[in-house]
């Protein structure tokens, strides 16, 4: 099955060329048939492939054709198939088969619903050749393809002047994140003479050329600006709250499966070269730690229902971050899968209420709809206790696993990670009661409107429900008789886990006792605001506005970065552009014109006069050839 890996990608390809060349013409059921088939198709292979890792436990790497061949470089176009690259496989086309399936009947109203599922399908290629690639460079190329997808599908609805603004802001900050990979890539060429990983980490860790610590730090820490750039990291982390522009399953299908998680994949893939560059790796615990605080604290008063579930995206890859930041490679991968779980369950949840409504995604017009929709806040109750970590659930057994990690790399860092898990669990579940729980706030013609959603988008819904809850027993403690699969699945692509001194029953017992409360007094605070539901108005003052507005973030960024980068470019418009380079084109052109008018002079018409111009020129001629051979 393994050499079959190439059929992967190759089926999401050919579904985008298929829905990307007759658009047009094609009906909109079949294109999104054509989208979905291609993924399963993908997802079929995969558990393939997984299964037989899973069984033999070996790495292979796949030569498709000889991709750069320059004197002694050679770069094939090569896949890598180990545990790691299966893994994300299954997350990437499972899940983006639930996200196709939902789209189906969320975009079946849109007239662009071919080109949808065409670009939808892209997405999808161009991160299975991110996780497939054998090296940095067939990597590096579908970490450029899912940028420009991500460009394509947030501004989707390009004829909304703020949702094309937002693409372009993505695109934009993801650039200035991919320099700083293209510069690691440079690095790790230009000093190892390869771009392979097996090459690379091998010599690595056999040491065979000379490197000191700071190069280990340089390479790795351009490589995590890349990171911060596609995981949305402090500082280029903006654009992802405004990716929201786009459809709400390309929402599910960024935050969830695909893009964000891109950076954490390279990282993880690249563990033998941060456990050698110990500078570089705080960097990525601290990032991560202030990222996810940060995010946090913004997602507590914000009044669109997907910009709450974006910053809590944000605010979870810092967890990622911080997972891996502490050396715990396999714990931040586990928080991917868990996270993919129960993030794509909130994005389609919120996209079934939005559906309900109308269009309107501002929670100040919506409540009570848990009557009307009953299966979408089943559903999205369990994802709100799952990413809330309540225990048992997916997100409790990951995020338990990060916190005693960090609680034995340093105790400060555990401190301020439990702080953002509670603050977590506490806007989640004010989105939850604002939503779902007392009397509709909306006008009569939405309430009119309210129902539940086709079985299209509720079946996603209830199987990722049920992944939620048991995503996290593929890693369940000792403590309740549980087994570290995954460590064990992952070591087989040497990707290491953190070796935890056993932190004793008592340390267990405390953050499983601490969940537990944790989790039934947040459910007892929001129970007792219930009747505040009715009366909330969506309206803050104070510091409760400050975080409204995120910390006036955007407005920094654009009195310190934009506003001058305008002026800037304003004055190099009006004295470089037009004085300089136009003026002197401009110029040149001129003086021909005015040499020329005077020149024309000459020609009077007159024969006489260009008979004596000629004997003068003549004279002129022979005196000084007569000259200038006497001399």
């Amino acid at each position: 099955m393994t050499n079959l890996v190439y059929l992967v990608p190759l089926f999401p390809l050919i579904g985008f060329l298929i829905n990307g060349i007759g658009w047009r013409k094609m009906p909109k059921s079949a294109g999104g048939v054509i989208g979905s088939l291609a993924i399963l198709a993908s997802f079929v292979v995969s558990l393939g492939i997984f299964f037989e890792v899973k069984a033999s436990g070996t790495t292979t790497v796949v030569n498709l054709f000889e991709f750069i061949s320059s004197g002694k470089l050679v770069i094939p176009f090569a896949f890598q198939v180990d545990a790691l690259s299966s893994l994300f496989l299954l997350i990437i086309t499972g899940i983006g088969f639930l996200i196709h399936v939902y789209s189906t009947s969320y975009m079946h109203h849109d007239e662009g619903m071919v080109k949808y599922f065409a670009y939808l399908n892209l997405f999808v290629f161009s991160m299975l050749l991110l996780v497939l690639g054998a090296n940095y460079l067939i990597m590096f190329i579908g970490w450029e393809g899912v940028g420009l997808c991500s460009y394509l599908l947030i501004g989707f609805w390009f004829k909304n002047r703020d949702y094309t603004n937002a693409a372009k802001k993505a695109f934009v900050m993801n650039r200035i994140g991919d320099l700083g990979f293209l510069v690691g890539m440079l690095l790790i060429l230009f000093n190892y003479g390869t771009l392979s990983y097996q090459e690379f980490f091998g010599q690595l860790s056999t040491g065979q050329v000379a490197a000191t610590s700071s190069m280990y730090n340089w390479i790795a820490i351009c490589l995590f600006i890349g990171a911060m750039g596609k995981s949305a990291q402090i500082p280029l982390y903006t654009w992802l709250p405004d990716a929201m522009a786009g459809p709400t399953p390309v929402s599910a299908l960024i935050h969830a499966a695909t893009m964000v998680t891109a950076g954490i994949y390279m990282i993880a893939r690249s563990a033998a070269l941060y456990d050698l560059a110990p500078v570089a790796q705080n960097l990525v615990a601290v990032i991560g730690l202030a990222t996810a605080l940060l995010a946090a604290t913004i997602a507590l008063y914000q009044n669109d229902i997907k910009k709450v579930l974006a910053y809590s995206t944000v605010s979870q890859l810092g967890f990622m971050f911080l997972a891996l930041g502490v050396g715990a490679y396999t714990t931040g991968i586990f928080h991917v899968m868990t996270h993919a779980f129960f993030k794509a369950l909130l994005f389609l949840g919120a996209g079934s209420v939005i559906h309900a409504m109308s269009g309107e995604q501002d929670i100040k017009y919506m409540g009570g709809l848990r009557k009307k929709l009953p299966i979408t806040y089943i559903t999205f109750l369990i994802g709100v206790l799952a990413i809330s970590g309540f225990p048992f659930t997916s997100g409790f057994v990951s995020k338990d696993e990060i916190l005693l990690a960090v609680y034995h790399h340093n105790k400060a860092y555990f401190w301020v990670a439990a702080v953002t898990a509670v603050i977590t669990a506490i806007y989640m579940f004010r989105l939850l009661m604002l939503t779902f729980m007392g009397s509709f706030r909306g006008t009569e013609e939405q309430k009119h409107h309210l129902h539940e959603s086709p079985w299209q988008m509720t079946m996603p819904l209830i199987i990722l429900a049920i992944l939620s809850l048991v995503g996290g027993f593929v890693q369940l403690p000792h403590l309740f008789g549980g087994h570290d699969f995954l460590n064990e699945f992952l070591a087989k692509a040497n990707v290491p886990a953190l070796v935890v001194e056993d932190p004793g029953m008592e340390m267990r017992e405390y953050t499983l006792f601490g969940g537990t409360c944790l989790g039934l007094i947040i459910i007892f605070i929001a129970t007792r605001k219930l009747f505040a539901v009715d009366s909330f108005k969506g309206e803050y003052g104070g510091f409760k506005k400050v975080l409204a507005n995120k910390w006036y973030i955007d407005e920094l960024y654009d009195a310190i970065i934009v506003r001058p980068l305008n002026a800037l470019s304003s004055a190099f418009d009006r004295f470089v552009e037009r004085m300089g380079i136009d003026g002197i084109v401009n110029g040149v052109g001129k003086l021909v014109r005015w040499g020329s008018d005077r020149v024309r002079l000459l020609q009077t018409g007159q024969v006489g006069f260009y008979i004596f111009v000629m004997v003068i020129g003549m004279t002129l001629l022979f005196a000084i050839s007569f000259f200038g051979f006497s001399n």
